[in-house]
């Protein structure tokens, strides 16, 4: 395999010679979920004048796009003489994440067209609508093409529509956008969304994840699982009890169960406090289902794979495709495609490894995850 790194600016535009001298390349893909990179470069002049502030950097495999996105950390440098540190004229790492990270930074206005002094004291209501289209137009009055001109991405559109997910509705004010996005793609069924560059465009897009468990699968005998690590934990949450706004009367009480975890395991209810004054649109349901989904009992899997001819990481399988690890132990387990890293040297090959499980399979540390979980209850709460 061939890698090239290319830095472009805001509206993708190459800004010089394809980097040189690289090492060190790690770059990992994430389920609905902004992906990471980093890389260490030799810090020659060409080289440093393309790391600015704004510019991206985008990984190319084989001359077909893996990953692009803002450099988070363009320039850390280091330099010595006499072994005092990097030798002349240095090195530099850059830290980066793909195009879904500008969403990230982004907040549900409930009224997007509005300037920011005239927003209501309501909850924007979207729906009932299939989760593609609620997704697509939170994204699109959000950051994209129909969001007010000084919230507007650049070079961002919305890919064609794929036509997925079931009817769902929705509610929200001053949540983080992806945060809404990945509710509402849970509850439609499943969904994947993500950002990719084509030609002159970051292009948005939804899809439905596949089921490839007969053809993506990974064992010992077919060459192509090289390590596996496997955890299995008891879920975290069984009964959502959710409860809507204590303005409400009377408050709506709606308990959503995952009957067959509880009986595999035990029961394990979880509170969920919403800002929704009814269920008449399957508001409280579909927060209950993303309690369940994110609190199902952990499956870890952590494999370290290669390519073969038979079987390629984003050409047979893809972010949130349903694929089979045959364990050692004789243990067949099938889950969704959470990350896709791939680990490169110059000289060294490529490694690709995959992270298997439910959304509690992640290399998050427990911090992150905490603070996630309380800026999604705080947007709650700002939407009373």
């Amino acid at each position: 395999m061939a890698i090239q790194l290319l830095v472009t600016n805001s509206a993708l535009q190459i800004q010089g010679d394809p980097l040189a001298e690289w090492s060190g390349l790690e770059v990992t893909q994430a389920f609905n979920e902004p992906g990471s990179g980093s890389v260490d470069l030799v810090a020659y002049p060409y080289v440093m004048a393309q790391l600015q502030p704004g510019n991206r950097l985008v990984v190319l495999r084989d001359g077909a796009y893996w990953m692009g996105g803002p450099m988070e950390i363009p320039t850390d440098f280091s330099w010595g003489i006499a072994g005092e540190g990097e030798a002349p004229p240095g090195k530099v790492t850059v830290s980066f994440s793909d195009d879904l990270a500008r969403l990230a930074g982004y907040l549900t206005w409930p009224a997007p067209a509005s300037a920011w002094s005239a927003q209501p004291a309501t909850a924007r209501k979207i729906g009932p609508s299939s989760a593609e289209t609620i997704i697509r137009t939170l994204v699109g009055e959000t950051c994209g093409p129909s969001a007010r001109t000084d919230r507007r991405i650049p070079a961002l559109t919305l890919g064609t529509a794929a036509g997925v997910g079931t009817s769902v509705s929705v509610q929200t004010r001053f949540e983080r956008l992806l945060d809404v996005c990945r509710r509402v793609a849970t509850d439609g069924g499943g969904l994947g969304f993500r950002c990719r560059q084509a030609g002159g465009q970051i292009r948005f897009e939804v899809y439905a994840p596949v089921d490839r468990t007969s053809t993506a699968r990974f064992s010992e005998g077919l060459g192509n699982l090289r390590a596996v690590s496997f955890k299995r934990s008891a879920p975290t949450v069984t009964h959502a009890l959710v409860t809507g706004s204590e303005q409400a009367f009377p408050r709506p009480y709606v308990e959503v169960a995952d009957t067959a975890a509880a009986a595999a395991w035990w029961r394990v209810e979880q509170l969920i406090d919403s800002n929704a004054d009814s269920n008449d649109d399957g508001t409280l349901t579909q927060e209950g289902r993303q309690a369940l989904a994110e609190g199902a009992a952990p499956v870890e899997l952590s494999t370290v794979t290669v390519d073969t001819e038979d079987l390629q990481a984003s050409r047979d399988f893809t972010l949130g495709d349903r694929v089979t690890v045959a364990l050692p132990t004789g243990l067949e387990i099938t889950d969704l495609v959470r990350s896709i890293t791939l680990r490169a040297e110059p000289d060294g090959g490529e490694q690709v490894t995959s992270l298997i499980g439910s959304p509690a399979a992640t290399t998050d540390p427990q911090m992150t995850r905490v603070v996630r979980d309380l800026g999604r209850r705080l947007g709650r709460l700002e939407s009373r």
